[in-house]
């Protein structure tokens, strides 16, 4: 998803940077809580994607080790910067330095033979949390994961694996956008023994279809992977690096001339329907993409519906942010042909469709592929939009202010957008903040936020967040959560909010000033 917000500087109209509407001043509360440099030791692997200094597609996915006191003590990474002409490099981190703040937000320093890498992180735990690259140098959001050393051997990477990647290729004429979904298997011995996939991007601008995985390899990293986790793998016709989480879950960049893309692949568990009738309940999903059509802008997606076991989608409810134009659908008479289907020709991969049809907006639909009951990946294949994202069943509700109270960390990744004749921004935040008080849903915390484009690049850091919850009927659908930040001016930031469980909720901003998705985590 982060991926495709940055890629439609490569096919967006000239827009500019807006700041929002104005808000009251915030200020930031003292870090409080019970993190510390303490919390982060040990040998995480990470990944950031966005773009570089020239708005290219930049990605890359990583090790370091932490040692408990503040000191980062080597790692590795691979690098993809497609602005700067160059391969895809690895690349040796030889110490530096994090400071971890009560609150879980921090900032990592990794120490390289060139330019180095700046992290701002947000913990949800001690094994988990949230970055952004805050060095100027580019800009991305991503992901860092407590790893499992034991698991640095070929073996450890058995079965399914859904996969979610994303980024730009170079198939056609031009750089353009791609999606590539789908469930990988392995065997443990360095083959990959088929699979399938869905592809979408905008050379040609069609999406593919189910497509079979034709055999492959993949293999530990001679020299690295015993150290650091790090292989590579290669199945139809692209090549990719990754790094090795644990036996559940690889960090992958793709690193071959076809272009760039960066995601996660996550083991595919039991249970995974086979047929329409395993396939019930509320779902809700999230997409970040580009459209290739008409003002070929960023555009955010955030939706839920339940699935009636015989093909039948019911209780749509879905916001969508199109370059800076927001619309709310509701399903009424307005919705027709809502359906969906697990496919039976691939049975057992988990993948699937679903579709409707609204009088208003035109056909939506989607791909997806189901790690586990309960968790999925979704691509975007509506007519001229190419975008994907996380699906999550959703759990019952009501969902309630008063069952939301606590402590979460927060990241969103969009395009600032105005009115101008500029080149947009990218943005991308990363913060933590309290919701408590649940009579006035009052919302205290922090973020640092870095605004990237062809004449500006700006870290913001510390900055105060404050601002409402509002939940809207019980709360399974469109809720607004409303942040305001900082001061002198202050900047007001509202979000449609979906529940996918009381401690993951999927974010789309409904403003008319920038394009942007994020997700709320509980800590």
């Amino acid at each position: 998803m982060r991926n495709l917000l940055c890629a439609a500087m490569a096919i967006a109209g000239s827009i500019l940077i807006g700041c929002g509407n104005g808000g009251s001043n915030v200020a930031p509360p003292p870090p409080s809580g019970n993190f510390s440099n303490a919390s982060m030791k040990g040998q995480y692997a990470y990944s950031v994607s966005g773009e570089d200094l020239n708005g290219a597609f930049a990605a890359r996915i990583g090790t370091f080790t932490a040692d408990g006191n503040g000191n980062i003590t080597g790692g590795l990474e691979d690098m993809l910067d497609l602005g700067s002409g160059s391969p895809a490099a690895v690349i040796s981190i030889s110490g530096g330095t994090y400071q971890i703040q009560a609150n879980g937000t921090g900032v990592i320093t990794l120490e390289t033979a060139s330019a180095g890498l700046q992290l701002n992180v947000a913990l949800q735990t001690s094994s988990v949390g949230t970055v952004i690259q805050t060095d100027l140098n580019a800009t991305g959001s991503g992901t860092l994961s407590l790893q499992t050393s034991a698991d640095f051997v070929t073996a450890a990477l058995t079965g399914p694996y859904v996969f979610d990647f994303s980024g730009v290729s170079f198939a056609g004429t031009s750089v353009a956008p791609i999606s590539m979904i789908g469930q990988l298997q392995t065997d443990g011995n360095g083959n990959i023994t088929g699979g399938v996939m869905d592809t979408n991007e905008s050379n040609p601008a069609t999406p593919s279809g189910a497509t079979a995985i034709t055999p492959g390899t993949y293999q530990l990293d001679a020299v690295n992977g015993p150290t650091f986790g790090r292989g590579e793998m290669t199945f139809n016709g692209r090549s990719y690096a990754f790094y090795i989480v644990d036996v559940t879950h690889i960090k992958v960049l793709e690193e071959d001339e076809l272009g760039g893309a960066a995601g996660d692949a996550l083991e595919q568990t039991a249970g995974i329907p086979t047929q329409n009738s395993g396939f019930t309940g509320s779902f809700v999903y999230l997409i970040g993409g580009v459209s290739t059509l008409g003002t070929q802008g960023p555009v955010t997606r955030v939706a839920r519906f339940t699935a009636d076991g015989n093909g039948g989608l019911g209780a749509i409810s879905l916001d969508d942010n199109d370059n800076g134009e927001y619309r709310h659908i509701s399903q009424g008479s307005n919705i027709s042909a809502a359906t969906y289907a697990i496919d039976t020709s691939y049975a057992g991969s988990g993948r699937g469709t679903f579709t409707f049809t609204d009088s208003g907006g035109g056909t939506y639909s989607d791909i997806f592929y189901l790690i586990s009951p309960a968790q999925g990946v979704a691509q975007e294949t509506s007519k001229g939009i190419i975008g994907d994202g996380p699906l999550y069943a959703q759990t019952a509700g009501p969902f309630t202010v008063s069952g939301s109270v606590g402590s979460y960390v927060s990241n969103w990744t969009g395009v600032s957008l105005g009115t101008s004749t500029a080149v947009p921004y990218q943005e991308d935040f990363v913060g933590q903040f309290a919701l408590s008080t649940a009579a006035s849903s009052n919302i205290s915390g922090v973020t640092d936020y870095v605004q990237l484009g062809l004449s500006n690049k700006t870290l913001f850091s510390n900055v105060g967040l404050g601002g409402t919850l509002t939940i809207k009927g019980d709360g399974t659908a469109n809720n607004l959560y409303k942040f305001v930040l900082g001061s002198s001016p202050s900047v007001t930031v509202n979000f449609q909010a979906y529940y996918a469980n009381a401690g993951t909720i999927f974010l789309v901003c409904s403003d008319n000033t920038r394009t942007t998705a994020g997700v709320l985590k509980l800590q």
